[in-house]
């Protein structure tokens, strides 16, 4: 495997992580209006595998949950190193989202289906492989991160996605510019454990939020559907462990998470602006433990598998 080191001698500790999500309000508002300029997806109608790896990958989920519920034609997501066969099971179109533009799986898969089902790709870095080897390309240039630890390039891929089904983001920036200019309290930075919970497309959300705070803090942290929270997981909810839900309230959950004393976050907030949030506390979370969330144990920018 192929190591890359993004940080600069004698940078600050998770400089480019904070520098990129605190920039995630402008550059929704940007990503949304190049969706509404635009016409590089699928069409409505057309059968739709997305495509992706790790952070990419969940917002893959969360953008087929979004499309098949919207109506617009069958969309499954796979983790681009288990994807069936796509010709035989009779997609239409293969959308695939890659920051790096040079991950092995994702390429591998775009080369396997050049010429048989058409392609479209996202991509923070617009030099990469990947935009030679998709049919079309959806350049977020601007969006690309020098942190190992993924936030704008996701989350504003997802934007241009849930754009292009008619969703407005406007208020989910506005609103994710307030959420990031609060202070993380005591509650989050001192916590034992965290589950993210999701419902529908924000399912996808709780298992990138999950990641996030494995990725950038170490931390034990679990994602689950919310309707299966109470299927076992439950469990490990206790004094000093927080329970998040973003996106719908679940009848009964914060009844039931609050009986086993730990705190529950859920309800008000946007799913994105509440995402962007869970950004800044692992930041700081990170920060507090001495980790550098730009240079993460045991990661690098892009999986590049040799040989």
């Amino acid at each position: 495997m192929q190591q890359q080191n993004p940080s600069e001698p004698g940078a600050q500790p998770g400089a480019y992580m904070r520098r990129e999500l605190m920039s995630q309000p402008e550059l929704w508002r940007r990503a949304s209006r190049q969706a509404r300029e635009e016409n590089l997806l699928p069409h409505d109608g057309a059968r739709v595998a997305v495509v992706g790896c790790g952070t990419s990958w969940f917002m893959a989920h969360s953008y087929a949950v979004a499309r098949e519920t919207d109506g617009r034609g069958l969309t499954d997501a796979f983790a681009a190193s288990e994807a069936p066969d796509l010709v035989a099971r009779g997609y239409d179109a293969v959308v695939a989202i890659t920051r790096s533009g040079t991950t092995t799986e994702v390429l591998e898969l775009l080369r396997r289906y050049r010429g048989r089902i058409p392609t479209t790709v996202l991509v923070g870095d617009v030099s990469s492989p990947a935009t030679a080897v998709a049919d079309a390309v959806v350049a977020l240039p601007y969006a690309d991160e020098q942190s190992v630890v993924q936030t704008r390039f996701a989350t504003s891929a997802l934007v241009y996605l849930l754009t292009s089904l008619g969703q407005d983001v406007e208020a989910a920036a506005d609103e994710a510019a307030l959420v990031l200019a609060e202070e993380t309290p005591a509650v989050f930075l001192e916590a034992e454990q965290f589950t993210f919970l999701g419902t529908g497309w924000t399912v996808g959300l709780a298992h990138e939020a999950g990641l996030k705070m494995r990725e950038a803090v170490q931390g034990w942290t679990e994602s689950y559907p919310a309707m299966e929270y109470r299927h076992g997981p439950i469990s490990i909810a206790a004094p000093g462990r927080v329970v998040w839900l973003l996106g719908d309230d679940v009848d009964g959950l914060s009844d039931d998470v609050a009986a086993t004393g730990a705190t529950f976050v859920g309800g008000g907030a946007h799913p994105l602006a509440a995402l962007a949030g869970i950004h800044r506390i692992a930041l700081d979370r990170a920060l507090a433990r001495g980790l550098d969330p730009d240079s993460p144990r045991s990661l690098t920018r892009s999986v590049i598998l040799e040989g």
